[in-house]
């Protein structure tokens, strides 16, 4: 079984993928969150040199337009990267309203249009990472039948709507039809939380070679570990990996998208401690470091 570092917009950059890899078990591929138009500065790109990188990193384009998707490709293919991945699956209103990420996904002809010219034209490998439809599941027989004219690497299944967002639960049975119908390698992706959820998926799709997880990833930095069969990993491991997050995001960045950077992580973290609520009341108050720092060193007390 093969483990991908979902992309997470604000969080997955390549500081965060750095530091992550050091402090816990390491994924065997991750994903960037999107580059979604054709004038993104490379420097992202280059912080995660792909010809030192010790796992693959694939460089995910959000787009609807063929000529930008093909020219985001090729500046991908500059700086080193062998493969891209594109995204049908972001829910954001602020992406969908403008018929990208799902959004793409309610005018089917345009999206087989798109996908006959990148795949055509694309000088890099193309997976793509998709939703199963944007208010209607009924769609999605027809969606993968259109997935499987195309040479992809793989097909990555969020099995939920746009509309859905991240409610629960996940539309199972829209990946049980993909398990059985998909031409190309399947990898599944939505809410692996617990060892219990990655047990109960693959009793029940067994073949699969890929799982996905972000947000199971925040909620518990040490679940890829687990699933390896390590023990879980203790408060002084988290409050380390958080400390050396906090200190290279110093480097990077000012004070002010230092402490936004590691508010947006505890607001997946804090569902492990469950009983610490004044201090992470006090947390999420924090307008300065030194008052973060406050409040999460009484929390991990």
């Amino acid at each position: 079984m093969q483990f991908y570092m979902a992309p997470l917009e604000g969080i997955t950059g390549a500081l965060f993928r750095t530091i992550y890899q050091k402090h816990f078990f390491p994924f065997d591929r991750m994903y960037t969150p999107f580059f979604g138009n054709t004038g993104f500065n490379t420097k992202e790109l280059k912080k995660s040199d792909p010809a030192k990188d010790s796992v693959p990193v694939i460089p995910q384009i959000l787009s609807n337009k063929a000529e930008d998707f093909l020219q985001i490709a090729a500046m991908m293919k500059e700086c080193g990267y062998e493969t891209v991945n594109l995204n049908l699956g972001c829910p954001s209103g602020t992406v969908t309203g403008k018929g990208r990420g799902s959004g793409f996904l309610r005018d089917i002809p345009a999206l087989s249009a798109f996908l006959d010219e990148i795949f055509e034209k694309c000088p890099l490998p193309i997976s793509v990472k998709t939703r199963v439809g944007y208010d209607d599941e009924s769609v999605w027989p027809e969606l993968l039948t259109l997935y499987n004219r195309f040479p992809m690497t793989e097909l990555i299944v969020h099995p939920r709507l746009k509309t859905d967002m991240y409610k629960p639960p996940v539309r199972i049975g829209t990946f049980a039809y993909a398990y059985e119908h998909a031409k190309m390698p399947l990898v599944y992706n939505g809410d692996i939380c617990t060892v219990s959820d990655y047990e109960q998926l693959i009793a029940e799709f067994p073949e699969i070679k890929a799982v996905m997880i972000g947000r199971g990833m925040l909620r518990n930095p040490g679940l890829l570990g687990e699933l390896h069969g390590q023990a879980p990993v203790s408060d002084d491991e988290i409050r380390a990996w958080l400390t050396e997050l906090k200190e290279e995001n110093l480097k990077a960045f000012t004070e002010t998208p230092t402490l936004f950077k590691l508010k947006e992580i505890w607001a997946y973290l804090q569902d492990r401690y469950p009983d610490r609520k004044k201090e992470l009341k006090q947390l999420f108050k924090s307008k300065k470091l030194y008052e973060y720092e406050n409040a999460a060193a009484s929390l991990f007390r």
